[in-house]
């Protein structure tokens, strides 16, 4: 018999169809990620992870890519989550990151939030720091601690530092996270 230490998953998926989406919003995404490279913002930045709310579900970018490159087969649909049982159905190739149950949660968590872009870059200089709220405490990723914590810094403004990890831009639209982004990202010149 094999012994299977499983105390250490965060969540187990189940996958209801391994198609690719066929959500028209990843069109925006890819627009969005192109406009993000042409302005040669991804140089530095380790990874983004983008979520959309669709329907009932969420649209999330399935592994770390070039976002300027971005498709189809680059997307999960998230059907459901179940953050007691830790349980994810999804919809889509590949397998989803580590932060999914957490973008899962600030999105049915928060009515008014249906774009969530998190960008890992440690560049946090002191000047970018002072002016954007942090997360009191480090997290692990894709705990219901660190959606707790995000949850929490979300209630005074709408860009937020992670604390080591990078920044969690959320809003309506896809146009609102990205003026943001490219707002903070000036800072950076």
């Amino acid at each position: 018999m094999i012994d299977r230490n499983l105390t250490n998953v965060i969540f187990q998926t189940f996958f209801l169809s391994k198609e690719y989406s066929n959500c028209p919003l990843i069109r925006n995404i890819a627009k969005l990620g192109k406009k993000i490279k042409d302005l040669d913002l991804l140089e530095q930045i380790d990874s983004i992870i983008v979520s959309l709310e669709y329907g009932k579900r969420i649209l999330i970018n399935n592994n770390h890519i070039d976002f300027g490159k971005i498709k189809r087969e680059n997307f999960l649909e998230i059907v459901d989550y179940n953050p007691v049982k830790r349980i994810l159905l999804a919809i889509g190739p590949g397998e989803p990151l580590i932060e999914t149950p957490v973008h899962w949660i600030i999105h049915h968590a928060r009515k008014d939030v249906n774009v969530i872009v998190q960008i890992h870059d440690e560049r946090l200089n002191e000047k970018i720091v002072k002016k954007y709220p942090i997360t009191k405490k480090e997290r692990p990723s894709g705990t219901i601690d660190l959606a707790k914590e995000l949850l929490k810094t979300l209630r005074t403004d709408n860009t937020i530092i992670i604390k080591n990890k990078g920044f969690l831009f959320v809003g309506n639209s896809l146009k609102e996270v990205e003026n943001e982004i490219l707002k903070l990202y000036e800072e950076f010149k």
